[in-house]
């Protein structure tokens, strides 16, 4: 693909401009940072990457691991904010998922240890793990504030804050799993993955294509459990002081 062509897969972005401006949903703006932004972050990765795998360094292996959980931190760290310390707890996440990952891979040598595979790889896991982080802390944080009484009445019962929060961390745990356990229920059927596809295109073997796929599939379903469970149970002491009293506070500035 040259630059020229690039330049003209545009009109997708023209198309959604169009939809917003005539529909009123104000969605231009982000669309055009959106748009920018991945266009610019993409080449520079791009660039990047070639000199990563021409090197072969361990050491710019780790920084490209680092960068991702670093920027995958900031990024989720915004739905959780009235969570103290959530920064933290979220780069000990997935730091704690890409190593479980890359040392079973590793390990049992599933896949080579050059960069062409741990930095793809680790780019999956990281960012699956960024968007489950996502979506648990925005429905943890709102199921956390509306049940407010429910949570205090418990505890007023001498009930332990962990069975406080009990329905509130097992309903966010599942529904931030949903959507990666449904897109695997109908994977094949609905949606071609991209990384098989993107094989395939290139000329590799449909079957070698499909067992690749299967492999990010299982990393990545792996990756939504521990992350929602690790993040939930590292996140629900915060919000009780010594005392055991629910510090909803926070909570509610922040809906």
């Amino acid at each position: 693909m040259s630059f020229l062509t690039l330049a003209m897969t545009l009109v997708f972005v023209i198309i959604p401009l169009i939809l917003s401006k005539t529909l009123k949903l104000g969605l231009e703006k982000d669309t055009l940072i959106a748009t920018v932004r991945s266009i610019i972050q993409l080449l520079v990765v791009g660039y990047l990457l070639q000199f990563v795998f021409d090197s072969e360094n361990i050491l710019y292996i780790l920084l490209m691991v680092g960068l991702m959980i670093g920027a995958a931190a900031l990024n989720a760290r915004k739905k959780g904010a009235s969570i103290q310390g959530i920064t933290w707890k979220l780069v000990l996440t997935f730091c704690f998922v890409e190593l479980l990952t890359q040392g079973i891979l590793l390990g049992l040598k599933i896949t080579p240890a050059t960069a062409q595979y741990i930095i793809p790889i680790s780019g999956m896991v990281i960012g699956n793990s960024m968007v489950l982080g996502i979506l648990f802390l925005n429905r943890f944080t709102a199921e956390m504030a509306s049940r407010r009484d429910e949570t205090e009445l418990i505890l007023s019962l001498g009930g332990t804050p962990k069975q406080a929060i009990h329905r509130q961390l097992i309903t966010s745990i599942q529904a931030s799993t949903i959507p990666t356990i449904e897109s695997q229920k109908t994977i094949g059927l609905v949606q071609l993955p991209g990384m098989m596809s993107g094989q395939i295109i290139a000329g590799a073997d449909p079957i070698q294509a499909v067992m690749f796929q299967l492999l990010i599939l299982f990393l990545l379903l792996t990756t939504a459990v521990i992350t929602s469970s690790m993040l939930g149970y590292l996140s629900y002491p915060t919000l009780f002081n010594k005392r055991m009293q629910f510090l909803d506070r926070q909570l509610e500035e922040n809906r």
